[in-house]
């Protein structure tokens, strides 16, 4: 049932020119003491979410460095992850529907099943969020260290899925969450520490495009690059609010007649609820031409993404709940003005002026859009001081020095 993923070299000598001077040197040797370290991340998709995104870049510059790093996907029915997506947005706070003995049957055999077939040759195992946590439960072998990391809000999760999913998460050696905000107050791990994502500024979705390529990329989707662009990338969930994304602009388009919209999302394995979401978002465009919809599946690739981040003039991530937001830091690091909901780990990448750009409602979203659409020199600004941001705290050599840093601890 588990999945190895194949993935290509990477070169961590490259990012020393963007990281602090000195970082990866500083990185290398926390390295060195860990050379031929078997480590294994685990999660739910291999494509198409947030987590599959980091570990893209994490596990190559891992090998590169000298750790033994894999990445293994579990595998299941739809009955599964439909479980798995309603307990994910149980732990971010939504009641929690299915109280049934049969839906956490399903949940536990599809973990067991998958466990017996997880080699324990690993040193460290990093286990992504709710959806393989009880992996731990089933694994005979105890010599490894056991990690879960928590990518999203559980600050406030609904009470019946936590206390299913606590006991399980409770048989770990430590625990990984975005921020101590999220650590829910009855959780007791040996190790509890906070560690942000990162994105990769050498992926294809973050490599510097020329912004004359980048009109050019938008204009062949469809896209009047001589009229204003606003542009909202997520995955297609109601976290995200695309609905309210697409009344702010309605309001906006008012005073900004001209106004455009992009909504680019993807669609991951492990998440049926986004086809829903992704048909009645069509079905909301369709009343209005200035309205597009784009998905991974329709041709909207990492270059494309990385087009209508670059060439937005202003990018939107208004979400209700938010672990991180890695397209927070994609838009910033490519000077791109955000306007994004004050929830979860965006602020903490939206400091200083940035945080004026922090909105609590459709009608606030509405009015910063205009602003920074009417003061192009205002979204300048704020582009360069995001950019620093990102590049001084969100890279992923950052990420892979708390995860290593971790690993050494827990193995003395």
């Amino acid at each position: 049932m588990l999945q190895k993923v194949s993935l290509g070299p990477k070169n961590i000598d490259k990012y020393d020119q963007v990281c602090n001077e000195g970082f990866i040197d500083e990185l290398k040797e926390l390295a060195k003491d860990l050379k031929g370290l078997r480590l294994c991340h685990i999660n739910s998709t291999p494509f198409g979410g947030g987590v599959a995104e980091l570990l893209l870049s994490v596990i190559p510059l891992m090998r590169d460095l000298g750790i033994d790093a894999d990445w293994q996907v579990i595998t299941g029915d739809n009955r599964f992850f439909d479980i798995t997506k309603s307990l994910h947005n149980a732990i971010q706070g939504a009641q929690y529907p299915l109280l049934e003995r049969t839906t956490e049957r399903i949940y536990l055999n599809n973990n067991l099943g998958n466990a017996k077939e997880l080699s324990t040759d690993y040193d460290v195992f990093i286990v992504n969020d709710p959806q393989p946590a009880a992996l731990r439960h089933f694994c005979e072998e105890r010599h490894a260290k056991w990690i879960w990391r928590c990518h999203i809000d559980s600050a406030t999760p609904d009470e019946y899925a936590w206390q299913f999913l606590r006991p399980y998460v409770e048989e770990y050696d430590a625990a990984i969450f975005t921020m101590q905000q999220f650590v829910p107050q009855d959780l007791h791990v040996p190790v509890i520490v906070n560690i942000p994502p990162a994105i990769d500024p050498f992926s294809p979705k973050n490599l510097h495009i020329p912004r004359k390529l980048c009109r050019e990329i938008l204009d062949n989707q469809g896209i009047d690059k001589n009229r204003p662009l606003i542009c909202q990338v997520s995955r297609f969930d109601p976290w995200k609010d695309p609905f309210g994304v697409i009344k702010a602009y309605q309001i906006a388009k008012e005073q900004e007649p001209e106004l455009q919209l992009a909504l680019v999302g993807s669609l991951a394995g492990d998440d049926p609820e986004g086809w829903q979401i992704y048909a009645a978002i069509h079905e909301e465009a369709i009343k209005d031409p200035d309205i597009y919809v784009y998905s991974n599946l329709t041709g909207v690739g990492n270059m494309e993404v990385n087009a209508f981040q670059t060439a937005a003039d202003v990018a939107i991530q208004k979400s209700i709940k938010e672990g991180f937001g890695l397209v927070v830091a994609e838009a910033l690091w490519k000077k791109t003005p955000m306007i994004a909901g004050n929830a979860g780990g965006i602020p903490m990448q939206m400091s200083g002026k940035l945080g004026n750009y922090l909105v609590d409602s459709v009608e606030q979203c509405a009015e910063k859009i205009v602003e920074l659409i009417r003061n192009p020199q205002i979204g300048a600004e704020l582009g360069v001081e995001g950019k620093e941001n990102i590049r001084s705290n969100y890279l992923t050599p950052r990420l892979i020095r708390d995860e290593l840093a971790l690993a050494k601890k827990l193995l003395k």
